[in-house]
């Protein structure tokens, strides 16, 4: 089943860009494709990180870039368009994927076809490269429609996610329909993955599968929702439309999601 990884990418992430086209070149699955999306006006930081590791001059990157900066949430949302597999990675540009993580996740929504998402667990990445395991309050398998909008909805610290939302596998039928990643500061990940759970099955996969970087230049460090006087407002957003959901038609899954992917649609995305 083919993957299209999406990494939406600004100039002061470039220099960890090397590390996450190493874990890509790493995976035990083979049929990827990494879509690299470029936030700002100018891409040559990017273009130059990528070009020191030889991703430039492989066929599997695809380079674009906005020429305008729009944020995160708006850069996948790009890169979603020009996507052509039928499933979608999430891979943010400081993070890294375990080895296994495409192999896994990939084989987990092949298990169970009437889910929408699959998603491991996540290891803190620390500067000193040490791995910081988190244990999760859910069962590993299958994730029934509304399992983890319910267990977010009734957590009593309103911010804490069952899962980490930036290392999720996507059908991307599912993300389309949902609208793609949400307008929200710091919570991109949190409004795609709690709608996707309202009106779909997902798996949990009892296995690491995302690297998370923890490092001072990380964005939610320096501008956390707890900073930012709209937070509570996003927080609420969220929750509405999980309700919303929840009480409509669940999502029906394609009736093949075993096809090779689709060409581009545009001829400038390609490096």
């Amino acid at each position: 089943m083919w993957v299209d990884v999406v990494t939406a990418v600004h100039a002061p992430y470039a220099a960890f860009l090397p590390a996450a086209y190493s874990s890509l070149r790493s995976q035990t699955h083979s049929q990827w494709r990494w879509l690299v999306q470029i936030d700002g006006v100018n891409d040559s930081a990017v273009r130059t990180a990528l070009a020191v590791t030889g991703a430039l001059d492989d066929e599997r990157v695809l380079v674009a870039g906005n020429r305008a900066m729009a944020g995160p949430a708006i850069t996948r949302n790009i890169a979603l368009a020009r996507s052509g597999a039928p499933c979608l990675q999430n891979l943010d540009a400081d993070d890294q994927l375990e080895p296994d993580a495409l192999r896994l996740l990939v084989s987990a929504l092949r298990e169970h076809p009437p889910a929408g998402f699959a998603v491991g667990h996540a290891r803190d990445l620390l500067p000193d490269g040490t791995l910081r395991e988190h244990p999760l309050p859910l069962e590993p398998g299958v994730q029934p429609r509304g399992a983890l909008s319910e267990t977010w909805l009734t957590d009593p610290r309103r911010d804490r996610l069952p899962v980490h939302p930036a290392g999720v596998l996507w059908r991307r039928e599912l993300v389309v329909e949902l609208g793609g990643w949400t307008a929200l500061l710091g919570m991109e990940d949190t409004g795609l993955l709690m709608a996707a759970s309202a009106v779909a099955d997902g798996v949990l996969v009892d296995a690491p599968t995302l690297r998370y970087r923890k490092h001072p230049r990380q964005l939610s460090a320096r501008t956390g929702r707890s900073k930012f006087a709209g937070g509570g407002a996003h927080i609420s957003l969220v929750r509405q439309r999980v309700e919303i959901l929840a009480a409509g038609p669940g999502w029906r899954p394609p009736e093949s999601g075993d096809t090779a992917p689709r060409e581009l649609d545009t001829p400038a995305a390609h490096s």
